[in-house]
């Protein structure tokens, strides 16, 4: 009796890897459709960004700036590389009480809401009132010894991705900066 006990073993294990692959096989068929359907669905089905969508605020004085979606695409890498960890979809890990949607940057002293005010942010940012610089706990150029992803950063750089922390609200609405309400 125990000689066959290895026999049933092994064909147990042979039943249960026969089955891990029909399911597997099931997986890959259900799933394969929608696969091909989203990758040759690419970009000639999305919807085109508007000129509104793109065009924010230059600078406090209400000047507009209008990006391109190759712009805001650029700003949305470099935003992700760089403020991604802490800023992921506009929220602030760690104050959810201060985000990076529209009113919140519009009610910062100064207000953050133009492209020219939030590089001034990037090169040496402040406390949301204003009062002190925050250099030392926030990444910047000023702080770049400190956080080593601020480093290669340029003007141009800091402008993309002040360019797509002010386009985003208007492509992705109240999801941007919107935090775990959205989520």
């Amino acid at each position: 009796m125990l000689r066959f006990i290895p026999a049933l073993l092994l064909a147990f294990s042979m039943a249960s890897f026969f089955s891990s692959a029909l399911r597997f096989l099931a997986r890959t068929l259900l799933v394969l459709p929608l696969v091909l359907l989203v990758s040759f669905a690419g970009p000639a089905t999305a919807a085109q960004w508007t000129a509104d969508q793109l065009t924010v605020s230059a600078d406090p004085a209400g000047t507009t700036v209008t990006f391109t979606e190759q712009d805001v695409k650029s700003g949305r890498k470099l935003f992700n590389d760089s403020c991604g960890t802490c800023h992921a979809g506009g929220i602030t890990k760690t104050n959810q009480n201060v985000g990076l949607d529209p009113e919140t940057l519009a009610l910062a002293t100064p207000p953050r809401n133009s492209v020219d005010s939030l590089v001034d942010y990037m090169k040496d940012p402040t406390s949301y009132d204003g009062e002190y610089s925050i250099s030392d706990l926030h990444p910047s150029l000023r702080s770049s010894d400190v956080f080593v992803k601020m480093r290669d950063l340029d003007e141009d750089d800091l402008r993309l991705i002040a360019g797509y922390i002010l386009v985003a609200p208007n492509v992705q609405g109240v999801q941007w900066g919107g935090g775990k309400i959205y989520f």
